[in-house]
């Protein structure tokens, strides 16, 4: 069997209007196109001259083409054909363009100068990775990896951006969705998910020791995982630090206090001490005592008086 396995697939984007690109100069290409995407198939060559062709899906003509000139599209509201790439372009996926697309030319004569087929596969791209893991009594860890969409996902896993090694693999394998790290590894673990129209990947850090006083006061041994680690009491604030310059700032404020209560309290005791004085100069002034014109002045004599 004369085929030839050939997959060129550009990636745009994991979400709705991914695009790839097929060769399909080739017979018996496969090719990938995303559901709800773009694919552009490349029929032949740009300077290609042959004057006349077909192209079929399933044995149903689509595309006719002669002397540059497209003839009919019937699927014209979802495709475009550039004459000056010779690039079948077909949007919007879905899962009924799947199939086998049959490109027939011919001479100028009419007659038939050629005929290849690819193989088209429609896939739904992985839009999301989860990751659950757990950490273990002895230290191990505890890892699944799961995908939200995506048709024939695989599966492979880096730490700290390099491929895992069994060395470290408890048990699974770099291929599995599930796997069990030994003791003591640490790092940033990341699981991917891929297949031919996508790749999403998603990271979480390994598990640490920790030995704490928790939040209820009681002591925390054991592991857990990295990025949650909140079971540990931690200091909101730091301390300040003392230093000579402070201590000489504090006792010049100190002294300034003392100096305003000093001179608050002397100009209390002026006031009050000047307030008494005048009161004792105004009690020592002899009172007169102004009587009317008919008053009687008595003067007591003494018998002993000279006269």
């Amino acid at each position: 069997m004369e085929a030839v396995l050939g997959l060129m697939v550009i990636l745009l984007g994991v979400s709705h209007g991914v695009e790839t690109y097929c060769d399909g100069r080739q017979n018996g290409t496969q090719c990938y196109g995303a559901l709800g995407g773009t694919v552009d198939i490349q029929l032949m060559d740009s300077i290609s001259e042959i004057p006349r062709y077909y192209l079929l899906k399933d044995s149903l003509k689509i595309l006719h083409v002669i002397n540059n000139t497209v003839i009919s599209n019937t699927i014209e509201r979802r495709s475009l054909f550039f004459l000056s790439s010779r690039i079948f372009r077909i949007n919007n996926l879905s899962r009924t363009d799947s199939g086998d697309y049959t490109l027939q030319t011919f001479n100028s004569d009419g007659y038939s100068s050629g005929e290849r087929t690819l193989q088209l596969f429609i896939q739904a791209p992985v839009s999301s990775v989860l990751l659950v893991s757990e950490c273990l009594s002895q230290g191990e860890m505890r890892v699944s990896c799961s995908s939200e969409g995506g048709d024939s996902p695989l599966y492979s896993w880096t730490l700290d951006g390099r491929t895992l090694t069994d060395a470290e693999l408890l048990s699974g394998n770099n291929e599995t969705n599930n796997i069990t790290l030994k003791q003591h590894i640490s790092g940033h673990l990341v699981c991917s998910v891929r297949n031919n129209v996508s790749n999403v990947s998603e990271e979480q850090k390994t598990c640490s020791f920790i030995n704490c006083t928790s939040i209820n006061e009681t002591q925390i041994v054991g592991w857990v995982h990295a990025n949650r680690n909140n079971l540990c009491i931690e200091p909101t604030t730091e301390p300040t630090p003392v230093t000579p310059t402070a201590v000489g700032t504090s006792w010049f404020i100190f002294g300034l206090k003392a100096a305003v209560v000093i001179l608050s309290l002397s100009g209390i005791w002026i006031w009050f001490t000047w307030k008494k004085k005048t009161i004792l100069e105004v009690s020592a002034v002899p009172q007169r005592m102004e009587s009317p014109d008919n008053s009687v002045l008595m003067i007591e004599m003494s018998p002993y008086s000279n006269t």
